[in-house]
């Protein structure tokens, strides 16, 4: 039986207000995909999309930062489907101690019901943020 598990710490810069790049590979071994992934040095995220609304933001915002680089690359990525994706983000979650199960079970609802234009751009994302973070544009 596989473990869910962070096999590597999760190490970001920051860009600005709202993105992040990944200073070293990230390595998750996940149960729900199943399979071991890595996030690339350079990769840039957003962290969580919370919404900046006053109160979402101050129960959601920044809370599972470590489950949402993983989330991001596979949304960006597509190397498997929307539903695996969410499920992955949802298994990673549990693994963050001091993130209560209300505010897992919100932020997945949340992924699950409102993040289907996020995966659809994600490639596109993928491409342009990349580029950008490559040529020291951010």
């Amino acid at each position: 039986m596989i473990h869910p598990a962070f096999l590597s710490p999760v190490e970001v810069e920051i860009l600005d207000d709202e993105l992040f790049r990944v200073v070293r590979p990230v390595r998750y071994q996940s149960a729900a995909m199943p399979a071991i992934i890595v996030v690339p040095e350079g990769f840039v995220t957003d962290g969580s999309s919370v919404p900046r609304l006053p109160i979402v933001y101050w129960l959601y915002g920044g809370r599972a930062r470590k489950a949402a680089v993983i989330h991001d690359f596979l949304y960006q990525t597509h190397i498997c489907p929307k539903a695996i994706a969410d499920a992955v983000f949802l298994e990673a979650m549990r693994l963050i101690p001091d993130l209560p199960g209300w505010a897992r079970r919100a932020m997945h609802q949340g992924v699950v019901l409102g993040g289907q234009s996020s995966y659809e751009s994600g490639p596109r994302r993928y491409t342009v943020l990349g580029n950008a973070a490559r040529a020291g544009e951010m």
